[in-house]
C-alpha cells in the first residue's frame, strides 16, 4: 500500500503522529465542543472493533485511548489535541452494541450524529471496520448517514492479522469494489493491524493529508 504515499508524506505522517498529543475533554452535550479552530479528523466504528488500540497504536501510546471491557461504554464524545493545536483527533462512542437504557442509547446516538453532521472543521471520518467480520447491515446505516451528509468517510480495517495471509490478500480491493459507488465514501481502502503494526505508516500518511 505505501506504493500510494511519497516517502515526503509518509514521514510527515510519521512525525505528525509522534509529536506531542494530549487529551482535551469528554464531550456529552454538542454545547460544550470546543471552539472549531483547527482541523479534525474522528475514529469511529462498531463496538469493540478495535478502535481504542488502533489509536493507541497510531499515536504510540498505551492508554490514551481506553478499551473498556465491556463493549459499548464510551458515551461521550473524546477529544486529543495532537501536535501541539495542529488537529484534534476525536474518539466517537461505539455502535451496534451497548447494555444501556434506550434512553441512553438514543442520546448519545443523537449527540454522534448530531457532531457528525454538524461540524465544519471535520476533514474526515475513519469508519472501522472488524476485517474478520465484513462491512455489518449497522455499518451500512452508518454510512447511509454519512452519504446523505455529505461527510467524508474512509474505511481502514482493523484486527488484519487475525487472519491468515490467504484471507488478507485482496480483501480492501473486495471493500472497495462494494463501496466505491456511495458519494461520501473515499475511495482508499487501509488494512491494518495495532499488534503487528500494519498499515498504520499509511494512516499516518493519510491523516497528514489532511492537513
Amino acid at each position: 500500500m505505501s506504493e500510494q504515499y511519497s516517502e515526503e508524506l509518509l514521514e510527515t505522517g510519521r512525525l505528525l503522529c509522534a509529536a506531542p498529543v494530549e487529551f482535551v475533554m469528554s464531550v456529552a452535550d454538542m454545547r460544550q465542543l470546543p471552539v472549531a479552530d483547527r482541523p479534525e479528523i474522528c475514529f469511529a466504528g462498531r463496538s469493540n472493533v478495535g478502535k481504542s488500540s488502533l489509536i493507541n497504536a497510531l499515536l504510540n501510546r498505551k492508554k490514551l485511548a481506553k478499551a473498556s471491557a465491556e463493549p459499548g461504554r464510551t458515551r461521550q464524545l473524546n477529544y486529543f489535541d495532537l501536535a501541539e493545536g495542529q488537529l484534534y483527533l476525536v474518539d466517537l462512542p461505539g455502535y451496534g452494541y451497548a447494555r444501556a437504557s434506550k434512553t441512553e442509547i438514543a442520546q448519545w446516538t443523537r449527540l454522534t450524529l448530531s457532531y457528525l453532521q454538524g461540524r465544519p472543521t471535520l476533514k474526515r471520518i475513519f469508519l472501522l471496520i472488524d476485517s474478520r467480520r465484513g462491512v455489518k447491515e449497522t455499518d451500512e446505516e452508518v454510512m447511509d448517514i454519512l452519504d446523505s451528509a455529505a461527510v467524508v468517510y474512509q474505511v481502514v480495517l482493523t484486527k488484519l492479522d487475525k487472519l491468515k495471509k490467504s484471507e488478507q490478500d485482496g480483501l480492501a480491493e473486495q471493500v472497495l469494489t462494494r463501496l466505491k459507488k456511495r458519494p461520501a465514501f473515499h475511495p482508499v481502502v487501509l488494512a491494518t493491524s495495532s499488534m503487528e503494526g500494519l498499515g498504520l505508516p499509511e494512516l499516518k500518511a493519510e491523516i497528514a493529508s489532511l492537513l
